[in-house]
């Protein structure tokens, strides 16, 4: 398998509706994985239908193997982005706290972030309520949530801003301004910070096929896009790069640091209340679950916003009597959408908020050694070609203690 790196660079405001306040129609904070399939396979077929058409086009299973196939190719979220750096953008997860009147990353006047999963997860079991204050001040901590990278161990925050398009209506029949017929539109801006510097966005797409993933790199390489809506009022332009790179997982080490480093905390733990009657399963192999995108979930034919244990077993493909859910921290929302294809509105769905963390126990963990990277690179629930799913499996900023936050 392949992995496709792009690096999106918007040249004019972005149009990427999430849903519609009165006359307003509100964008998203990034690109969602399903625009970005939407927009590649539109062009394809569409150079397809030119007299002269280009070796990528001609084959006629290459698109049938990219968005049709069993082993369709994963288009990833594209999150803003350094655009100096090639560093991964990440979702906060949704256990991050930061203080209620300087949130933010240590800089300036912010009194940084850390993360509460293993502390509240351990005292929890000693039987003690977990409620952490601001380690700067001692004042108040609440959820800190939003998109961010690390350069060189230091941590930086990822938006992008926006801003409102007033447009008016056109009478088709005349040609000129429709009477009461007035509408906004809010985009995603080209531009920001003093410089004004182009925003830039990066996503992946997996690729089962290494030769199949050249042949898309190469294409993508040799077109213009347009990404969202508004492309006719001059919305949407973009650039796209594209760079082929192997698939590196290191599951098994995350995996492993994550409970050398809970082994610790619960004995800090257990020497101020004092040892629990029960053991807490301190003798279990513990992983956590971290949504990197929004997730579709369904449990015996309902929605629903937790991964069970026989949920995460059959997404795995694994038999493990052993896996416990420990805890889970998930919110929901509601999203629909357009399939261009069909002309038609995509259903309503109930999502699982990216961010969302679910923390797993097993006595079985060389069972999931591979089903760790099965899980990262093949995504949870339904429609993760889209990019629904996307999971982290131990996330590095759980490792981010009260004492030296981030």
């Amino acid at each position: 398998m392949k992995q496709i790196k792009l690096q999106i660079k918007a040249l004019s405001p972005l149009a990427i509706g999430q849903k519609k306040a009165g006359v307003v129609s509100e964008a998203g904070d990034y690109i969602p994985g399903a625009v970005i399939r939407g927009t590649i396979a539109g062009e394809i077929l569409q150079q397809a239908q030119q007299p002269l058409r280009t070796d990528f086009s001609q084959a006629e299973n290459h698109f049938q193997s990219l968005f049709l196939g069993e082993n369709a190719a994963i288009f990833h979220n594209a999150y803003p982005a350094d655009a100096n750096e090639a560093a991964p953008v990440w979702v906060m997860p949704a256990t991050a706290l930061s203080s209620k009147t300087k949130p933010g990353f240590k800089s300036g006047e912010n009194y940084g972030v850390f993360d509460s999963l293993i502390d509240r997860f351990c005292a929890e079991r000693c039987g003690h309520p977990y409620d952490p204050s601001c380690p700067t001040d001692g004042g108040r901590v609440e959820p800190y949530g939003g998109f961010y990278s690390t350069i060189n161990g230091a941590y930086h925050k990822r938006s992008v801003s926006k801003r409102l398009l007033t447009r008016v209506g056109i009478n088709r029949r005349r040609a000129t301004a429709e009477e009461q017929i007035l509408y906004s539109i809010e985009v995603l801006n080209e531009v920001q910070g003093e410089k004004k510097e182009s925003v830039v966005y990066r996503s992946a797409i997996l690729v089962e096929d290494n030769d199949l993933a050249e042949l898309l790199a190469q294409f993508i390489n040799a077109r213009n896009f347009r990404l969202g809506g508004g492309a006719s009022r001059g919305l949407g332009k973009v650039e796209i790069s594209a760079d082929v790179e192997g698939v590196n997982l290191d599951t098994v080490t995350r995996v492993d640091k994550f409970n050398q480093e809970l082994s610790k905390r619960w004995r800090t733990w257990e020497n101020i209340f004092g040892a629990p009657q029960t053991d807490g399963g301190k003798n279990r192999t513990y992983f956590s679950l971290d949504l990197q995108s929004d997730a579709i979930l369904t449990n015996k034919w309902r929605r629903t916003m937790v991964i069970s244990p026989e949920m995460l077993c059959q997404f795995a493909d694994v038999s493990d009597p052993s896996l416990n859910l420990e805890v889970a921290y998930s919110s929901y929302d509601y999203r629909s959408g357009w399939n261009a294809a069909w002309g038609l509105m995509k259903d309503m769905e109930l999502i699982t908020n990216k961010g969302a963390v679910y923390l797993f126990s097993t006595e079985l963990p060389d069972a999931w050694k591979n089903a760790w990277n099965v899980v990262e690179l093949k995504g949870v629930g339904e429609r993760t070609a889209e990019g629904f799913g996307q999971v982290r499996i131990c996330h590095e900023f759980h490792l981010v203690f009260r004492e030296e936050p981030a």
